[in-house]
């Protein structure tokens, strides 16, 4: 199958690239600069370009939808950015796709949408109650892509992944990149509160092998079917500070910084996409994302980082 994956460059798409050719498939790299890899077909294009999206679909299959902006506290200082982006550029691929004749699609969307329900772990039949801009606009981008299968036009997979984390992370925001810097650079961590929070995080070769798992499930003409995708367990920030120290053997100085108005635990049930799916977290727990955090950044100050693909 000829997949075209949008935000082919970011974080999970270079995973989802790899996972998809070693599957089978021809993954084609959708990327908005002229990046290009010996390993992989590229198409460069914006999501807010309609003839440059027309181009990229040319000869598709099926798309892998990973393109998008991601910061939840920036989308609440720049939120019409956002929603320009992320669902804006959504409803522009989806026209280009009815165009090309393109009908299966493979949504990227978050976790965050479910807000912070009381039920833990959160299951798809939670209401929705984005509490950011970041994920309203995804939410929308959701109602278009679920509209366009119910108009008869399209076959869609929706995936609210948690918290992908591991391996070569480029995000220095998230707290397992920044808790692994603070220890290999003898710098301070601050956290919010206690330390208490938890979360569920993914490793992002789980978050991939989900992308694949539905390109081989594919819904009826029509269908949109949502999976919630993570580990089924959570960690504190605690949980994390503990296993980088052991993993690195290095003792992290913490500065509490006053408490956020946070949920206190977000975890999921990802047991409709095992049943449905065949997928299931395979390397998520806590030891071997921080493992693979702590390996990538070694590699990172050593010039071995691997080049975009």
């Amino acid at each position: 199958m000829r997949v075209l994956v949008t935000g082919a460059n970011g974080y999970i798409g270079r995973k989802v690239i790899d996972l998809l050719g070693r599957a089978g498939h021809e993954p084609i790299a959708m990327v908005r600069g002229n990046t290009s890899s010996p390993r992989v077909t590229t198409r460069v294009a914006d999501l807010l370009d309609e003839a440059g999206l027309r181009d990229a679909l040319d000869g598709v299959d099926a798309v892998c939808h990973l393109a998008g902006l991601t910061r939840a506290r920036e989308s609440t200082a720049d939120p019409l950015r956002y929603f320009r982006v992320n669902t804006g550029g959504t409803v522009a691929l989806l026209e280009a796709m009815a165009a090309a004749g393109v009908s299966r699609i493979v949504f990227a969307s978050t976790g965050s949408i479910y807000g912070a329900p009381q039920r833990q772990p959160m299951t798809e039949r939670l209401p929705d109650a984005p509490p950011h801009p970041y994920a309203a606009s995804k939410l929308a981008a959701e109602w278009a892509i679920r509209a366009q299968a119910g108009a008869g036009r399209l076959s869609a997979t929706v995936l609210r992944l948690m918290n992908v984390a591991g391996g070569a992370d480029p995000d220095p925001t998230r707290l397992i990149p920044r808790t692994v810097a603070a220890a290999m650079k003898h710098s301070v961590l601050e956290i919010n509160g206690d330390g208490s929070a938890v979360r569920d995080y993914l490793h992002i070769d789980d978050a991939a092998a989900a992308f694949a798992a539905c390109l081989e499930n594919t819904p009826t003409p029509g269908g949109a079917e949502q999976y919630i995708i993570g580990s089924g367990h959570g960690s504190s920030i605690l949980d994390v500070v503990a296993a980088v120290e052991r993993r690195t053997g290095k003792r992290i100085r913490l500065i509490h910084r006053p408490s956020a108005p946070e949920p206190a635990a977000l975890i999921s049930d990802p047991a409709k996409a095992a049943s449905e799916l065949g997928w299931s977290p395979r390397y998520s727990d806590l030891g071997t994302i921080v493992r693979d955090t702590c390996d990538a950044a070694r590699d990172d100050e050593r010039g071995d980082a691997p080049e975009p693909g």
